[in-house]
């Protein structure tokens, strides 16, 4: 992972010397500080590394690279927005730093500051490169639509909760992969190979994130374990509970998600033995695995030497073993 972290830095690095602009002063500081806040810079990571498949010369792609972890951090502060959340990793969101309209504009100028930096690629390249990420935009949109329409129904199924975190998550992670592709000259074939590696880790990855949400290490996690069964949320694990549920067990499960007035620490140690007494953890697990060798079964396919493949796969794996 040594050679992953110098990846890391150098994307930070090159965030880090980056002007998107100076007046107004409360236009352009929501920019610098939710890109200071952190995160694992995995997605503009993962086009350098599809990149470096076929070319050595990543350094060239940096730029676009980082258009999509603008663009990424551009929809979480609307998201944040849109979900009333106070804090992201672990500090204040912009909205609740500055104010809600402060936010949509900084947000707004950090999506055409994306394409800004997607026009670093070559110009043969740019009309697929902008296609390709216009519908990836659109799909990421489409897809918390659906996550804001699943909190007012009753019902949501498996499969509509698959498709949600596909576009809303896994999307991404497809399209910085297919970048990464064409921008080192890759065959379609090569370069949809990619995308469906990415969206089947991506879902994956989202699972996981679901699974440890309820069942991680509170140290290693980052954050209070049982967030998502204090608020409810229409998780993959509450979906197959409330469907595999029956009699006393479901009348349980039931009372808690009605409570309005509750401990949350006994909500949440209440819902995970149902959730322990309903084979849930390894029901997860196991679908889990499954996204993550459909993925495998694509990076497989990929006409490349394994040898080049090698560090995009190690990425892979440690998405899938980690604990936070």
């Amino acid at each position: 992972m040594e050679k992953i972290k110098s990846y890391i830095e150098e994307l930070n690095q090159t965030l880090d010397v980056m002007s998107f602009g100076e007046r107004p002063q409360e236009l352009y500081e929501p920019i610098k500080y939710i890109l200071k806040l952190g995160g694992k810079r995995m997605r503009p990571l993962l086009v350098l590394l599809a990149y470096m498949i076929k070319r050595d010369d990543y350094q060239k792609v940096l730029i676009p690279a980082l258009s999509v972890e603008v663009f990424h951090n551009f929809t979480l502060m609307h998201d944040d927005i849109m979900d009333n959340a106070p804090i992201r990793r672990g500090k204040p969101t912009v909205h609740e730093k500055w104010d809600p309209n402060i936010a949509i504009l900084s947000g707004d100028t950090m999506l055409v500051k994306a394409y800004d930096m997607l026009l670093d690629v070559d110009k043969e390249l740019l009309r697929t490169v902008i296609q390709k990420f216009n519908q990836c935009a659109v799909e990421v949109c489409e897809g918390q639509q659906l996550d804001m329409n699943f909190e007012q129904y009753d019902n949501v199924s498996e499969e509509q909760y698959i498709e949600m975190i596909m576009l809303k998550t896994a999307v991404l992670l497809g399209f910085s992969l297919e970048l990464g592709g064409i921008l080192s000259g890759m065959s379609l074939e090569n370069t949809a190979l990619l995308k469906e590696f990415g969206i089947n880790i991506g879902i994956g990855f989202q699972l996981k994130d679901d699974l440890l949400d309820v069942y991680g290490d509170k140290e290693k996690f980052g954050k209070q374990v049982g967030g998502d069964i204090a608020s409810n949320k229409k998780t993959f694990l509450l979906l197959n509970a409330l469907n595999l549920a029956a009699g006393e067990t479901k009348s349980e499960l039931d009372k808690w998600l009605s409570l309005e007035d509750f401990e949350i620490e006994e909500k949440v140690s209440a819902v995970t033995e149902i959730y322990n007494s309903l084979g849930i953890k390894g029901l997860t697990e196991q679908k889990i695995d499954s996204y993550f060798k459909l993925g495998f079964e694509a990076l497989e396919k990929l006409d490349a030497p394994d040898e080049r493949k090698a560090q995009l796969k190690s990425f892979a794996e440690y998405l899938i073993n980690r604990e936070k």
